[in-house]
């Protein structure tokens, strides 16, 4: 058996706050495991660098993206069971410290159900400079950024002194009722080195299962003694970004792949999907996921 999430609606003009609601119960209802955020938050109509993506450049939904806490705060208010986790957030984006007491909160109104934290180093420029960081320093950073965070889920009073963060003597809260595992978005080779020493879990995106299981298995060779072994949490999309189709019955059989494979979870991605025009439209792909969810069942 493996555990099947699913990326919430999130991207483009069809998602408002009843579709968000509608998808997040249906998929509680059918038994996802969990729930997911992306985060962008501006579209340059001028782009420096190359877009992350599989695509040549950033698609056209990424003009109207809902931000990720505050629609995991939504859907918790919404839901009951499902977990929730982010898939992933843009270090860049965020400070250690704020986000801390943002993540404690989503976990504690949830009761608990904040499962995973995924962190990367993101690759837009623009949305760098938007919030006053050097985009050239995005990888040492995150460096930084992830033992600042958690230093904040500590026993108060908390403290961190760092390249990039400081953080005085301090009373920080809430804590999360249990620290959420941090997963890393990194694929490059010094974030594959960040993500064999730091995490807990590795997010591939949806690169061939074979590569990654010896990706994984060779970042398990690089952790620290004591450290539990890294997992995976793979990703994959209905629609790329760059527009490739895979059908329903072609992401079950990577699901039973990726249980093969010794993989924790597999995240389906629908917001590029194209033929997605509208909010019933929306809850009609969600309903169509069923087969992806039984082959993780009787993996």
């Amino acid at each position: 058996m493996i555990d099947v999430g699913l990326v919430l609606p999130q991207l483009g003009p069809v998602v408002d706050a009843a579709v968000i609601k509608d998808a997040a119960q249906a998929a509680e209802e059918m038994g996802f495991a969990h729930l997911w955020v992306q985060d962008h938050f501006l579209y340059a109509v001028e782009q420096e660098g190359d877009y992350g993506g599989s695509a040549a450049a950033q698609p056209e939904v990424y003009k109207t993206v809902y931000s990720p806490l505050e629609t995991l705060t939504w859907v918790a208010a919404w839901t009951s069971r499902i977990r929730l986790g982010t898939s992933v957030l843009v270090a860049g984006n965020h400070w250690p410290a704020q986000l801390a007491g943002r993540l404690a909160t989503v976990d504690r109104l949830s009761g608990g159900r904040l499962t995973a934290v995924g962190l990367g180093v993101g690759w837009s420029y623009e949305e760098h400079r938007a919030v006053g960081v050097d985009p050239r320093t995005r990888g040492q950073r995150v460096d930084d950024f992830l033992p600042a965070l958690l230093a904040c889920w500590q026993d108060d009073p908390v403290e961190y002194h760092g390249e990039f963060f400081d953080i005085p003597r301090s009373f920080i809260g809430p804590k999360p009722i249990r620290r959420p595992r941090m997963m890393s978005g990194m694929w490059s080779k010094a974030g594959l080195r960040r993500t064999a020493q730091h995490y807990d879990l590795w997010n591939p995106g949806s690169m061939p299962i074979a590569e990654a299981a010896a990706a994984l298995a060779a970042m398990n060779e690089e952790r620290p003694p004591g450290k539990a072994p890294l997992n995976a949490v793979y990703r994959v999309a209905l629609q790329s970004t760059a527009g490739k189709l895979l059908t329903v019955e072609e992401i079950a059989h990577r699901t039973r792949e990726a249980a093969q494979a010794g993989f924790e979870a597999v995240i389906v991605e629908t917001n590029f999907c194209s033929d997605i025009t509208s909010p019933q439209a929306w809850l009609d792909k969600v309903a169509s996921l069923a087969p992806i969810l039984e082959a993780g069942r009787s993996s």
